[in-house]
């Protein structure tokens, strides 16, 4: 399919800070990685059968159009420089498989590294930067996950730039994600060089723990995760979003509320929506969350506005996110141990965002609420909304004129 593409070098100003021009990521990207449940254990027949499952189970209809081939991919260099495929793994070729995700209607993702060598010691793009950008093009890549491993002394502004100028060059249109988790802050400067920046260190699959990996780096459960990422919905918007990771709905010790949880917050957060479990041993369950189309509208809202946490009380909390058209989502998050009773008056809670000057005033505006799990209406909000929330669970909302 024909794509019609802005100058992307064209800046303009928002919000006082640079901005890349372009249509690749007007909303969050959404696709699949095979980083969290697979790692480095991967070849072209596992990829081909998460491709096809992405398209049998609803999940390409639902959004999810990037299949991410994430570390380990890469084999050495030839003797012009060039990457290599790791051949044992693409005995095919990648450029096959690449015709093969293209031909069932979605995008392929590639992934390197502004090192010498990747996360998992492979080979990486420092001072290859134009060379590897053109093989990406050529590999027929649509999005590109940039790693911040083995990266030590190098300016993080400027490594980005220099990828993002050899994809540039390389004249094939890219969303660039840079997964430099949150190092330098790049939601102060990212908005002019790539599409999605990481805000945070690797997300791990449980609800609220900090899981230390020998001293080196620490993965962060869900709710830590989440709390970082307080004051940074200033930066982000359509073309350039913070990334507070891939989704983790579905594995590890998750449960089905804490998955139900995790992915409605990321909608909430108008976060990338990147799956990372096995789609050959989904439960129904699992699957019927990641394909919530009501939710995942939240998440890919035109308006194109991070929602916010308003109220924080005895373990509940309370989400906002301004819809184009004059809608509302709320979520109320019950992060604590034992089921939480609510009682909210709505005409009692004026909800002023300074952001998108946006006002939530149901003393003066009647909405319909609808619940977005339950899939039906559930009041208005002239009435006070009584309900019962589980433990680690939500109730999600979007408020209707």
């Amino acid at each position: 399919m024909k794509r019609f593409l802005l100058p992307i070098a064209l800046l303009v100003a928002l919000n006082g800070h640079a901005q890349r021009v372009d249509s690749l990521a007007l909303t969050p990207p959404m696709g699949w990685n095979t980083y969290n449940t697979f790692a480095g254990n991967f070849n072209e027949e596992l990829l081909r059968e998460m491709v096809d499952l992405l398209v049998s189970s609803g999940m390409k209809d639902a959004g999810y159009a990037y299949v991410i081939v994430d570390d380990n991919w890469t084999g050495p260099r030839d003797s012009l420089g060039f990457l290599t495929v790791d051949a044992k793994r693409f005995p095919s070729g990648l450029k096959a498989l690449s015709e093969y995700i293209h031909a069932k209607g979605l995008k392929l993702g590639l992934y390197s590294d502004a090192g010498y060598k990747t996360c998992g010691g492979y080979t990486a793009s420092r001072g290859h930067e134009f060379q590897d950008a053109l093989m990406f093009a050529r590999l027929g890549a649509d999005y590109l996950k940039y790693d911040w491993c083995n990266a030590e002394g190098i300016n993080a502004v400027g490594a980005y730039t220099t990828m993002r100028d050899a994809l540039l060059a390389a004249k094939r249109p890219m969303v660039f994600s840079m997964c430099e988790w949150g190092n330098n802050k790049p939601w102060l400067w990212g908005a002019g060089i790539g599409h999605l920046w990481r805000t945070t260190g690797d997300i791990t699959a449980c609800w609220d723990c900090i899981d230390d990996h020998g001293g080196k780096y620490n993965s962060y459960g869900v709710m830590q995760i989440l709390d970082m990422q307080e004051g940074l919905r200033a930066y982000a918007g359509p073309g350039h979003w913070n990334d507070p990771d891939m989704l983790e709905v579905g594995n590890g010790t998750l449960t089905v509320s804490e998955s139900r949880a995790h992915f409605s917050l990321w909608c909430m957060l108008a976060a990338p929506l990147i799956a990372g479990n096995d789609l050959r041993t989904m439960s129904k369950t699992t699957l019927e969350i990641l394909t919530n189309k009501e939710a995942v509208a939240i998440d890919q809202d035109s308006l194109g506005i991070q929602g916010f946490r308003q109220t924080n009380a005895d373990s509940l909390e309370i989400w906002y996110k301004p819809l184009k058209g004059g809608d509302w989502a709320v979520c109320f998050v019950n992060r604590g141990s034992k089921a939480a009773t609510i009682g909210h008056d709505w005409k009692k809670n004026v909800i002023r965002d300074d952001l998108s000057k946006r006002e939530l005033n149901c003393a003066q505006q009647r909405y319909v609420l609808r619940d977005l799990w339950k899939k039906k209406k559930v009041g208005v909000t002239s009435d006070v909304l009584e309900s019962t929330i589980g433990s680690h669970d939500v109730l999600m909302l979007r408020l209707m004129k």
